[in-house]
């Protein structure tokens, strides 16, 4: 029985905030004491209008409409809030203590891992807590919110898109703190001018328009930037690309490596660079980064750390935890499964020269990425496989019982458990797994230990200030009662 009803709306007091983002509170009503409401993006000690966009009979989800007061622990900022950073207001020794303690619970109620505790190592905090990112993608809209009418007007917008909303953009008009402050303040310029070429933003329901992305990737090497402006091919001709990058040049001439266009005519806002057409307009199609020590050439379709100096200090901790398990033979063989471009890999390799490290991916580009840059940096004792890792896991039987250390790296969703029984199968003396979802990383935990694995110790990373994303890594070491 639904006790309250979808698109209901309710003044809700937030007691706290749960992993994945939202608030928690209930509802007054003395009917429903009890019945709890999940609050999107919602912060401890707020009330809030929220609407019900899903209800069951013990609990329901919401987002907001409006802040009605404001909690004590918000803080005053200079920056312009994004719907990307519903926390950049909290004091960041606040978030660091929720992240810590929403981990800890994640995994004892997910992982039914009771003594989590026990096992805690580090917590690896961002250098930078402002300005950290090395990208961002902004989005065209003819639809935009206006912060005086608190609603969607037909304008030309550039920004990220409302709360709770797929159709509009709220304009940046300022630095939203997380990216580089002189390009996101040089925003609203690249706007004007987009604008006055007459050629319109993106409609997104109607899935028609010409300007549809901005791309900006940051070295913090060379303090470069890789622009891709993304159009649709509708009345290309009257896009003048010369005057575009006179533009961008005019506000940023020597700190641009490179400017990308790409004309997307899918449907989709997501960009399949297979499917779409890429022209370098200016300058190079790539930017260089650099991590302890290693060079890392990164194009727009890179998948790379949005945090790189914080994935510094990540990494080190991957290092530490593989040294400490391969020093009983000469040459101890390293899998680094779901390994991306290669980092992960390339560190371990050149901190563990008498290695033989094999990374496996399924994305065809990033292991080429993956290759040129081990080539570039000279590293020798490392090899790339363009595969899906359960494929690579088939077709490598032969290397059961002689892997000393698997690292694995998955996307959110994490492992099936089809893989993990694989990778369980060649019987590796560690693994040491790292994840940008505790949810599914206590999910597959529980998997390895129920198949005679144990928890050594596991570290936190926030490498995503003033978001709810947490990393976390951890050390799981073949139980002695299970070694073959």
């Amino acid at each position: 029985m639904q006790v309250i009803k979808k698109k209901e709306r309710l003044i809700i007091y937030i007691d706290d905030i749960v992993y994945g983002g939202n608030g928690i509170g209930k509802c007054p009503n003395k009917h429903t004491q009890d019945f709890v409401i999940f609050v999107k993006n919602a912060i401890e000690g707020q009330t809030v209008l929220a609407e019900i966009t899903k209800s069951k009979s013990n609990y329901a989800e919401a987002k907001i409409i409006e802040v009605i007061e404001k909690s004590d622990l918000q803080k005053k900022r200079n920056y312009q809030k994004i719907s990307g950073a519903p926390y950049y207001d909290l004091d960041i020794k606040y978030q660091r203590k929720k992240k810590k303690e929403l981990v800890m619970e994640v995994f004892q109620k997910i992982g039914h891992i009771h003594d989590i505790e026990k096992y805690y190592d580090d917590f690896i905090e961002s250098p930078k807590t402002w300005h950290y990112r090395n990208k961002m993608e902004y989005a065209f809209s003819s639809i935009i919110y206006d912060t005086k009418k608190k609603g969607d007007v037909d304008d030309f917008g550039l920004g990220f898109k409302k709360s709770n909303t797929w159709w509009m953009v709220e304009n940046l008009n300022k630095d939203s703190g997380l990216f580089d402050k002189k390009w996101e303040d040089s925003l609203c310029q690249i706007r004007e001018f987009c604008e006055q070429t007459k050629l319109p933003a993106w409609n997104i329901p109607q899935k028609k328009g010409f300007f549809r992305n901005l791309n900006v990737r940051k070295s913090y090497k060379e303090d470069k930037l890789l622009i891709e402006i993304v159009t649709s091919s509708i009345n290309i001709n009257k896009f003048n690309t010369d005057l575009f990058i006179k533009k961008i040049l005019e506000l940023h001439e020597k700190r641009i490596e490179g400017i990308i266009h790409t004309i997307n005519n899918d449907i989709s806002d997501r960009i399949n660079y297979k499917n779409v057409v890429s022209h370098v307009i200016y300058g190079k199609n790539k930017i260089v980064e650099n991590l302890l020590g290693l060079d890392f050439e990164i194009y727009m379709s890179s998948f790379f750390q949005t945090n790189p100096l914080c994935a510094q200090k990540l990494y080190n901790k991957v290092v530490e935890y593989s040294s400490s398990q391969n020093n009983d033979t000469n040459t101890p063989i390293i899998l680094d499964l779901f390994c991306g471009t290669g980092t992960i890999a390339q560190m371990i390799a050149i901190q563990n020269k008498d290695a033989h490290v094999i990374g496996v991916d399924i994305a065809e580009s990033a292991i080429q990425n993956a290759i040129e840059s081990a080539l570039k940096n000279n590293i020798k004792n490392v090899e790339f496989h363009n595969l899906d890792t359960g494929d690579f896991l088939i077709k490598n039987p032969h290397l059961k019982n002689k892997i000393n250390t698997i690292i694995i790296d998955p996307p959110r969703p994490g492992v099936s458990k089809k893989s993990i029984k694989k990778i369980i199968a060649l019987d590796s003396k560690e693994i040491i797994y790292v994840s940008c979802n505790p949810s599914t990383q206590a999910r597959d935990v529980k998997l390895f230990i129920e198949h005679g694995y144990k928890i050594k110790k596991f570290s936190i990373a926030d490498q995503f200030p003033h978001t709810h994303h947490i990393e976390t890594i951890f050390i799981l070491v073949k139980s002695i009662d299970n070694v073959s």
